[in-house]
């Protein structure tokens, strides 16, 4: 998971320089006043996420995989538990009954 979102960082600094640069070369407009930079970051951002959804898709793959397996050994962790939790309880009832 640490691996694709650096991977995905790394395309938006990328981006964010080479829109930097077309800024300042004059190929897109600039942000009016202030807002140039915040302007360069959002077009970046726009620019970066349809070419980190086709590069890194099977980065993203891998770590949905590793989600899904951390899932499943929460859950069969939680179902142990409670079948502890189910067995202790029944134990003490049955010896509640039986005084």
């Amino acid at each position: 998971m640490l691996r694709y979102t650096l991977m995905r960082l790394g395309i938006l600094a990328g981006c964010f320089l080479v829109v930097w640069g077309a800024v300042y070369a004059g190929l897109f407009p600039r942000g009016f006043g202030d807002s140039n930079f915040l302007w360069i970051i959002l077009l970046a951002m726009v620019i970066s996420a349809p070419i980190s959804w086709v590069v890194l898709r099977k980065e993203r793959d891998r770590a949905s995989v590793q989600v899904v397996q951390k899932v499943d050994r929460a859950k069969a962790n939680l179902a142990a538990n409670r079948s502890q939790e189910d067995v202790a309880d029944d134990t003490a009832r049955a010896q509640g009954q039986a005084s």
